[in-house]
């Protein structure tokens, strides 16, 4: 007994209609949804961080900005330059009541390097800039 519904060219047979397409779209969505989530961790970056005897712990919630041995800037795992660093930083801000950008560089990462990026973190209006060290956590 099937039947053709007119104009649509969905056929039913006894068991009902047949759901296996639905089942492929569901499938796609998933895979699309689980490719396109992001999940929270640290860079994977090579960074080895110095060490402070006054390190305290922080709460995980500012924003961070990484400088690796070899002087590239990266915020939230996105590489950009030192001339874009205040703006960027300045519209990540924007969107956040916690005012706070966590600086964490290499060992190996000169003085003026480390300084310049303090600089453009506060010129973009961050309250509070850390550097982390060793015993950084978060």
């Amino acid at each position: 007994m099937r039947a053709r519904f007119a104009g649509y060219g969905i056929q039913e047979n006894s068991e009902g209609p047949n759901i296996t397409p639905l089942i492929d779209v569901v499938f796609i969505l998933l895979i699309f949804f689980v490719v396109s989530t992001t999940f929270i961790k640290d860079m994977s970056l090579k960074i080895e961080r110095p060490r402070a005897s006054t390190a305290a712990s922080i709460s995980g919630k500012e924003l961070r900005v990484y400088i690796d041995n070899q002087n590239n800037l990266y915020v939230n795992g996105e590489p950009v330059r030192i001339w874009i660093l205040q703006g960027k930083l300045r519209d990540l801000l924007r969107s956040t009541t916690n005012k706070s950008v966590l600086v964490v560089s290499d060992k190996d990462v000169k003085v003026e390097r480390l300084i310049e990026v303090v600089d453009q973190c506060r010129f973009a209006g961050a309250k509070d800039v850390a550097a982390a060290t060793k015993a950084e956590v978060g």
